[in-house]
């Protein structure tokens, strides 16, 4: 996939970078014809961000 994230700097680019790509796919959506599918894919992002925050707690303990 891609390299491994292994220092703190890098940790935190790469979170500010996927909640800047989750925040413009949030812009981009349009209410009146978004579909539940758009929604449950809003929600897996965040999932998988949380996830990843999760992890690299772990690895500053």
């Amino acid at each position: 996939m891609g390299n491994q994230v292994t220092n703190q700097e890098q940790q935190v680019r790469y979170l500010k970078d996927r909640l800047n790509m989750f925040l413009q796919v949030l812009d981009s959506i349009e209410p009146e014809s978004t579909k539940v599918e758009d929604i449950d894919r809003l929600i897996q992002m965040m999932d998988d961000l949380e996830l990843k925050m999760d992890q690299f707690k772990k690895t500053q303990e």
